[in-house]
């Protein structure tokens, strides 16, 4: 449900934190429903009180959303009432006080380091043409050995990848800039990559088509191939791996890249460093995927544990 107020705090959130569209779309449909809840009872934001915030709350768990959605969505509220108090709207703030459910820790899905291998190896027999598997293996290889966000990896621009370099330059959330280094291999399958692509881009710019800025250009309205898109083709190559698809994703490589890298001994400020996050607690998370991985060999293999 749309609200005078929604467009001027979406706006905001651009003009503040540098928000991308799949953050704009999902504040609107968080606080959309928000405010179609406060509709029903003739009421909006502007009169919403602590109570009809903890009665939206406690809506949305009759209705059966996760621990996380109902917390996301608080979140939401939360910064839409503080925007209001800043900007005058509203003398006061009643979702200051309001405790959320708080969020699941959950520890993320990885691979193994075959599993990945595997991938890698998939990656490369995977497409119907020679410039299509080449792609998929410069994707795959870079993500592996960056750890970037999908969005960060499908958007990469094709500058940042010219003269063979050892360390990349990547745009992440907010607008921060971060330094990536890249693994031999991944060089290699770049460098590959930009050979077919390079060629490629001259042929159609002898077709009157304007040269793409992206390093894996796409035929969409954004100009490189898109998340949805990789999603899928990573599924086909899980498949051809031999791991079920349900177990691979984007992430679950970002995921792999981090937890491999912990288990050699990596610091963990660097790691923080090199996968973008800006608190040091969400890079913790992984310690706990070790700690698990711990508990699951003493369990199989310590004697005092069979039986």
């Amino acid at each position: 449900m749309a609200h005078a107020w929604m467009p001027v705090f979406l706006e905001a959130l651009v003009a503040e934190r540098d928000a991308a569209h799949n953050t704009l779309a999902a504040y609107a449909r968080d606080l959309g429903d928000y405010f179609a809840f406060l509709a029903g009872s003739g009421g909006g934001p502007e009169t919403a009180g602590r109570a009809d915030i903890e009665a939206y709350l406690t809506d949305l768990e009759a209705r059966g959303l996760a621990r996380a959605t109902r917390a996301r969505r608080l979140s939401a509220i939360r910064q839409l009432h503080r925007f209001a108090f800043a900007e005058g709207w509203r003398e006061d703030d009643p979702a200051a006080l309001i405790r959320g459910p708080g969020r699941e820790r959950k520890l993320p899905g990885t691979l193994s380091q075959e599993e990945v291998t595997r991938l890698l190896a998939a990656a490369r027999e995977t497409g119907r043409t020679e410039a299509d598997r080449c792609r998929n293996a410069c994707l795959m290889e870079l993500l592996y050995a960056t750890g970037l966000r999908v969005s960060e990896l499908v958007g990469l621009p094709v500058s940042a990848a010219r003269g063979d370099p050892r360390m990349i330059l990547v745009r992440g959330k907010g607008g921060k800039d971060r330094m990536v280094p890249l693994s031999p291999d991944a060089r290699t399958a770049l460098t590959a990559w930009l050979a077919l692509r390079d060629a490629a881009e001259a042929e159609a710019q002898r077709r009157g088509t304007r040269p793409s800025a992206f390093l894996f250009p796409g035929s969409g309205a954004r100009g490189h191939i898109t998340r949805e898109r990789f999603f899928l083709l990573i599924k086909e190559i899980s498949v051809r791996a031999g791991i079920p698809p349900s177990q691979v994703s984007p992430h679950t490589l970002r995921h792999a890249f981090a937890t491999h890298l912990l288990a050699g001994g990596a610091d963990l400020r660097a790691i923080q460093m090199l996968l973008g996050h800006a608190d040091l607690a969400t890079t913790e998370i992984y310690t706990h995927v070790l700690d698990e991985d711990l508990r699951r060999l003493v369990l199989d293999h310590h004697p005092l544990a069979r039986g």
